[in-house]
């Protein structure tokens, strides 16, 4: 379970939660331009946009969960499981693997309008990256900014939608969940009014009633609903500091403390990590369970230039800055 969120103040910001029971070894990636990107199908692309984001580097490979592009361009992956359906090869169409589809996107592409007319072709792949890593059901979200989109590979097709909202969680499909804001319209960040009766006289009696109703459950539609509310009356100032720790605020309303959401194995889902990218500037924040102190990576700070990707460790453990 995950949540993606996308912002925009005097700079443009996009970062995720990653929810899972574990860690895969994850590090904050720089691609460099001259990295060959060797698709199974699609053409190889020897020189493309720097990329920064979180990943896994399987045999020197970014399996990239989430990243952004030194054009200002966004994209991420979140579980989607038993709606994604990924297909054969078809001809006329771009043949792109999952686990390739945020490299070939964010590698060629500068912005919103550019992915969307790539998306017009694209097929993705029921093709696995190696027999002991099978394909993640997943459905992605873009964002620069000028908009957002979903991209959802579903029976009937590849889904691509406009989302105002600028969240994305997990199941059920994006049609569904925007739909299902309407459920929610009643609700306010400002003082409620009394709509019970006429006859009746009602008062509010504490702050934030207006809210009242506003779903605090760990599922994916009820966190959809309650990023959608948090993202979308968020008031912050336009610098950087400002941006980011309202960023990382809006992320926490939707976090999942260990506990909360029991597993089968007996083991328990939380918030990995939780990132905030300046989509404008390329750098990258994260915190992770462990550690809620920001960390930062700057792309620019990378040669560029270079042909290998450049991992970062992740900070954890807790970090504490005594004052005494």
């Amino acid at each position: 379970m995950c949540t993606a969120m996308a912002y925009q103040t005097k700079d443009h910001y996009f970062g995720r939660n990653l929810d899972l029971d574990c860690s895969y070894g994850e590090t904050v990636t720089v691609t460099p331009r001259h990295y060959l990107f060797a698709f199974r199908q699609a053409p190889a692309m020897p020189r493309h946009y720097a990329i920064i984001g979180m990943a896994h580097l399987a045999g020197g490979y970014p399996l990239y969960y989430d990243a952004t592009n030194e054009a200002g361009l966004s994209m991420a992956g979140l579980n989607f499981p038993g709606n994604a359906v990924y297909r054969p090869a078809a001809r006329g169409k771009d043949n792109v693997t999952p686990f390739e589809l945020i490299p070939w996107i964010l590698g060629q592409c500068a912005s919103l309008g550019e992915a969307r007319r790539l998306l017009d072709r694209l097929n993705l792949l029921d093709l696995a990256f190696r027999p002991d890593m099978p394909l993640a059901p997943l459905h992605w979200m873009l964002s620069d900014k000028t908009g957002c989109l979903v991209v959802e590979p579903l029976a009937g097709g590849l889904a691509v939608a406009d989302n105002p909202a600028q969240v994305l969680t997990n199941n059920p499909p994006f049609a569904y969940q925007r739909t299902n804001l309407s459920n929610y319209l009643n609700l306010t960040p400002r003082e409620p009014e009394n709509r019970f009766a006429q006859g009746i006289r009602l008062e509010t009696y504490c702050k934030g009633m207006g809210a009242m109703g506003l779903p605090g459950d760990m599922s994916s539609v009820s966190r959809f609903v309650r990023g959608a509310f948090v993202r979308l009356n968020a008031v912050s100032g336009a610098g950087e500091e400002e941006s980011v720790a309202q960023f990382f605020h809006l992320l926490g309303a939707v976090s999942q403390p260990r506990g909360c959401v029991r597993l089968d194995n007996g083991g328990y889902e939380l918030t990995v990590y939780s990132s905030c990218c300046n989509a404008t500037r390329g750098i990258y924040y994260y915190t992770t369970y462990e550690n809620s102190r920001l960390s930062a990576v700057d792309m620019h700070r990378v040669d560029l230039e270079g042909n290998r990707p450049v991992s970062y460790p992740l900070t954890r453990g807790l970090q504490v800055d005594w004052q005494n």
